[in-house]
């Protein structure tokens, strides 16, 4: 089977909106893997109600190979610890694919903030524990999970200011509606670039190529090895051949490895995350472990 997959279209369901990062990347990896397989990648996008329409799609599917689920560590480590019932069993119910990319975060603060690094934000709110906003595009996102972690590392408290949608958040940041909020190139850099926001910090082990000016939270008078990242992968309903498994992360790893698909990823802030299916397994179990500490210490729940 692994020799003549795929014999007819293959559909991918995500639950990210039409032009949205992660959309983008898929967009580019269905271009190249339809082109090599004489078959088309189609992309049905589900977007809403907390990834669970399409998930419980992808779910439903048979597992033959013909239908993939996109999708990142918020469905798949993060929830399970926020919501009492899920739709969804990531650990039963689905079969690592394929790690896709990553992307760490930043520390996103308007132009005119009388921050100029992560030392100052902390000091800030040591001084006034409750008061300095911080934006999410909503409780239980891994922004608002990541501004917990930074709280907890410092000894700080600060104030949560959930929003409906990601672009508020920033807007908010840039008018000075709220204090700071984590953020990504892909979703703060247009805003990074116009000048309306500025980069304390990256939460990452290392400055990120392109923004090679922003030090690391830890450069930046942050607590040692701080990190927020996401990572998106492939996923297929339990039961699908491991031959075909094989040859689904062969391919995409393959596209991955291209360097005009790590140049096309790069203007979004991404980085190619290539690995065997054990690799999601691995970041999946490490990643629900720190959520659910922190989840729990924080006492976040959505139901």
């Amino acid at each position: 089977m692994a020799q003549t997959y795929p014999v007819k279209p293959v559909r991918s369901v995500a639950p990210y909106s039409p032009g949205s990062g992660p959309d983008a990347v898929m967009r580019i990896l269905s271009e190249r893997l339809s082109r090599s397989w004489g078959q088309q990648l189609v992309i049905d996008n589900k977007p809403g109600a907390n990834g669970f329409l399409a998930i419980s799609d992808a779910k439903r599917a048979a597992p033959d190979g013909y239908t993939l689920l996109q999708v990142d560590n918020t469905h798949m480590a993060l929830q399970p610890h926020v919501f009492k019932q899920l739709p969804y069993d990531p650990v039963k119910d689905f079969e690592p694919v394929a790690p896709v990319y990553f992307t760490n975060f930043f520390v996103v603060v308007a132009a005119n903030s009388p921050w100029n690094n992560v030392g100052d934000l902390i000091k800030a709110a040591k001084a006034a524990p409750g008061d300095i906003t911080y934006g999410s595009w909503g409780i239980g996102s891994v922004a608002h999970v990541g501004a917990t972690m930074l709280e907890a590392a410092t000894n700080s408290k600060m104030m949560h200011v959930p929003f409906k949608d990601m672009g508020s958040v920033y807007t908010s940041v840039a008018t000075g509606d709220i204090k700071w909020a984590f953020g990504t190139a892909a979703t703060a850099g247009p805003m990074y670039q116009a000048k309306k926001v500025k980069f304390l910090a990256l939460a990452a082990p290392k400055r990120l190529p392109g923004y090679a000016d922003v030090p690391t939270v830890a450069e930046a008078g942050g607590p040692a090895g701080f990190e927020v990242k996401t990572w998106v992968g492939l996923f297929a309903p339990t039961g699908t051949p491991k031959a075909t498994i094989d040859k689904l992360n062969a391919d995409v790893g393959n596209v991955l490895a291209t360097a005009e698909v790590k140049d096309r990823l790069a203007t979004f802030g991404f980085e190619p995350y290539i690995g065997p299916p054990s690799e999601l397994t691995e970041a999946m179990k490490r990643d629900s472990r720190m959520f659910g500490e922190v989840v729990k210490r924080a006492k976040i729940a959505l139901d």
